[in-house]
C-alpha cells in the first residue's frame, strides 16, 4: 500500500482532428482555453484540473485511445437541454444515493460523462 496520495490534476486525449476537438470542448461544453498550439495541443482549464487535447502522433510516448472525461455541472438537466438532448447516448437518474449523470461523445468518440454536482450542505 502506498503512503503517497495522488490528486487528479488533468487528463489528456488524443485526436486526429485537433481543431474539431477544440471546438467541441470549448464551444459545446464551454471550457476555457488556457493554452493553444495549433500544431500540437489545446489545454483547457477547469476548476482544479485541466484537459489537454493532443494531436495524435506528435508525442514520443503515445497512449492507448481509450479515455473517459468526467465533468461536474451545477444543473445537469439544464446542461443537457443547452447542448441538445439528441447528442446524449444515455442518462441515469440519481437513485439509491447515486449521482445523476449523462454521457455524450466528443468528435472522435471519447466518452464525456457529465455529473450533477452535489448541492452544498451549508
Amino acid at each position: 500500500m502506498h503512503s503517497t496520495k495522488a490528486r487528479m490534476v488533468g487528463v489528456e486525449l488524443y485526436f486526429e482532428d485537433l481543431e474539431n476537438a477544440k471546438r467541441f470542448y470549448h464551444d459545446v461544453l464551454g471550457l476555457e482555453i488556457a493554452e493553444h498550439d495549433a500544431a500540437r495541443y489545446t489545454k483547457l482549464a477547469t476548476e482544479g484540473a485541466f484537459i489537454c487535447l493532443e494531436r495524435k502522433g506528435v508525442e514520443s510516448y503515445p497512449s492507448r485511445d481509450k479515455a473517459v472525461v468526467f465533468l461536474e455541472v451545477s444543473d445537469l438537466q439544464a446542461t443537457i437541454k443547452a447542448i441538445g438532448p439528441d447528442r446524449f447516448l444515455q442518462q441515469a437518474q440519481g437513485v439509491e444515493g447515486r449521482v445523476p449523470w449523462a454521457v455524450l461523445h466528443d468528435p472522435e468518440g471519447h466518452n464525456v460523462i457529465l455529473l450533477q454536482a452535489k448541492a452544498d450542505s451549508n
